[in-house]
């Protein structure tokens, strides 16, 4: 997001070819390239607020190319007059980037220290250190290769991760500055020992870097979308256009044209995308070759969309773009830490408070900390500067080592707590068999199904197969524990619900060639004594939920489904600290999901009377009184329902997905009530 850190008077416009950059150092100022920001940030907070712009996040490869356009121009320009100095670009970087990135992370730490729970809190802190000192993106790779993170989706799971979502919109500023940090000095040595070679080596790394990242955004998505080397060729793009390495858009219509069809690029993907669009890699393609088509359309003149981008209330938001950016995501993750949830079905005056927040706070941010240190009578010089951000860089790390070091703050929650927060950061990967048996189309694919593993046989046990989404991998823990009499095999995907047919809004992010595999080869072809069908079941399902089940009975196979889990609108192990330390356990059923409650009497009375199959639910197992196992009362929330899988055990580790504590107490009854094997 480094283009949102440009200076208005190095937001610059490179001369026409009939007059070349290399004999200017100074360029004139396009306003349209502030309109473009504001297109791009809008976009990016569009987004976040759920609405219909599923796929703003291609606003930050829109300031990627801007970025490399600006940023290109200026040091080209300086390099051509014998003026360039890497001193003064970084101190020009520092001016942008240090004084409101430093007062965002020390506001958030304020909050969070105020707000949040002790595991949340040590989190922030290592986001915060890694956002410091510009290597977020690494850190946050390392929790999306967990499926706990996903820069424009939530991730599948949804853990109580909050500490360390409020900064992960930082990546991108960590990729930037990797890449500037290599850039001027790639440049410099080009110029000197190469200096006819400048435009062969800058398109022959764009096209590597961009090859790289259309390769491995199908082997790793989570690499191509962190990594610097593998974003390299979107700022590289915008060299390219600066340097007049295409040729120049004349003419009235042809720059009408062009912008009109660069707008159309960015706009359209940023309403077709999804969470689920593979991404980066070539699905990047159109909004980057979109922004560099207004860039190089601007570069010769006007035309009727860059007099739009020139409109003043759209150069004003890409003026303050930076610190809206900064700030518009933390708004959104401390309200979520307040019970306050961003999706489709949220008000729409909610998602307009929260966007005119973020325009509020982003504007005091640009207005008291951004201009201070760039312009006007009290811009520090090189040395104040440099001694001022270097101690608010200092105070920061500080605060963020002793938050780490102090287990975030542990002291203000009571033992009892603290023992709940420490199941926070449940690691479900080993139990469900992730990446295995139980896979995640953003980051692994079918091909990566160990079927020897996973559809193992056993001629002396029975032969059960568990199929379905997550919440049929959350299973398969318990009921390997409670019956090893039976030999469990297991086709697991997240998001993806068993049904022969998806519904409609589910096939995009579908990956429905397992229950290809599995409805269509494997069933002909071995024995299963019956199938385990278990799903995220909502009323919309029943009707295809039906229709696969009797399809499965037709091939003499049993079927035993299983209901609903209860659920929470926010994490448990996180309302279970709250409670606890506020003394309130009347604060659990509050937030108890009553959709699950609903969906179960319906499946039950239609499995039973209707299909004529097992069904073993969760909520006549686990939450009558009558048939509580042991001495499990202090383990329940006021309702009857359980909250504890043990002492000291969530039953969740998240809003919906079972502890294999809590696996292994669901399947106790199972036994208890004799439903299995």
């Amino acid at each position: 997001m480094g283009c949102l850190q440009i200076d208005p008077r190095e937001n610059v416009g490179l001369a026409t070819p009939d007059r070349p950059a290399q004999r200017k150092s100074t360029i004139a100022y396009r306003p349209d390239v502030d309109g473009l920001r504001a297109v791009a940030v809008l976009l990016v907070v569009f987004d976040h607020i759920r609405t219909r712009v599923t796929g703003g996040y291609v606003g930050v490869d829109v300031f990627f190319v801007i970025s490399g356009y600006l940023i290109s121009s200026v040091i080209l320009a300086e390099m051509a007059v014998g003026r360039f100095s890497l001193i003064n670009f970084y101190e020009r970087r520092i001016r942008r980037i240090v004084p409101a990135l430093v007062v965002m992370l020390l506001g958030c730490a304020a909050v969070t220290c105020y707000c949040s729970v002790p595991s949340e809190t040590a989190d922030f802190a290592r986001s915060l250190l890694s956002a410091l000192f510009s290597v977020s993106n690494f850190f946050f790779w390392q929790h999306s290769r967990s499926g706990f993170l996903n820069w424009h989706h939530a991730g599948y799971f949804d853990v109580s991760r909050t500490g360390i979502d409020v900064l992960l919109h930082t990546w991108s500023l960590a990729v930037e500055e990797q890449f500037y940090i290599i850039f001027p000095l790639f440049l410099i040595v080009v110029r000197r020992w190469f200096p006819n070679r400048l435009r062969a080596a800058i398109w022959s790394i764009t096209g590597l870097t961009f090859a790289l990242a259309c390769v491995w955004v199908n082997r790793d998505p989570t690499v191509a979308f962190y990594f610097a080397p593998l974003r390299a060729w979107e700022l590289l793009l915008g060299t390219i256009v600066s340097q007049h390495y295409l040729p120049a858009i004349g003419g009235k219509w042809g720059r009408n044209l062009a912008a009109m069809a660069g707008l159309l690029l960015i706009l359209a993907p940023s309403i077709r995308y999804t969470a689920a669009t593979h991404f980066p890699g070539l699905a990047a393609l159109p909004p980057c070759a979109g922004a560099a088509l207004l860039l190089a359309a601007g570069e010769t003149g006007g035309s009727l969309v860059g007099r739009l981008l020139s409109w003043r209330p759209a150069v004003f938001i890409g003026l303050i773009s930076y610190s809206l950016y900064l700030w518009h995501w933390p708004i959104i993750i401390f309200l979520e830490e307040n019970y306050i949830h961003l999706d489709n079905e949220s008000p729409r005056p909610l998602k307009m408070a929260v966007l005119v927040a973020s325009l509020i706070i982003g504007t005091l941010s640009w207005l008291f900390v951004e201009r201070p240190f760039r312009t006007g009578r009290f811009r520090p010089g090189r040395r104040a500067l440099f001694l001022v951000t270097g101690a608010a860089a200092a105070l920061t790390a500080a605060v963020g080592v002793f938050m780490v070091a102090s287990e975030g703050f542990s002291s203000r929650f009571p033992p009892e707590a603290l023992e709940i927060d420490r199941n926070t950061n449940h690691d479900f990967n080993r139990a469900y068999r992730s990446t295995e048996c139980f896979y995640e189309p953003r980051v692994s694919t079918f091909e990566q199904f160990n079927k020897a593993a996973c559809l193992s046989e056993d001629p002396t046990r029975k032969h059960y197969l568990l199929v379905g989404d997550s919440h049929a991998a959350h299973l398969y823990p318990g009921l390997l524990a409670v019956f090893p009499e039976v030999n469990f095999s297991q086709a697991t995907i997240a998001g993806c619900l068993p049904l022969l047919i998806q519904p409609p809004e589910m096939r995009s992010e579908c990956d429905g060639k397992i229950w290809n595999y599995i409805y269509g080869e494997y069933l002909h072809q071995h024995h299963v004594d019956a199938i385990l069908i278990a799903g995220r079941w909502n009323a919309a399902d029943i009707p295809e939920l039906g229709r696969t089940i009797l399809w499965i009975k037709q091939q003499g196979i049993r079927v035993v489904l299983f209901g609903p889990i209860p659920g929470f609108d926010v994490p448990l192990p996180r309302l279970l600290t709250v409670s606890l330390r506020d003394r309130k356990p009347s604060i659990i059923d509050r937030h108890r999901r009553v959709e699950p409650v609903q969906t179960d009497i319906k499946l039950s009375v239609i499995a039973r009377e209707q299909w004529k199959v097992r069904y073993i639910s969760f909520l006549e197992n686990l939450c009558a009184t009558s048939v509580q196992m042991e001495s499990e009362a202090p383990l329940r929330a006021i309702s009857g329902c359980p909250v504890y899988a043990e002492p000291g055990v969530p039953l969740l580790f998240d809003s919906n997905h079972l502890t294999v504590d809590g696996s292994i107490l669901y399947a106790r009854t199972m036994r208890a009530r004799h439903q299995l094997p």
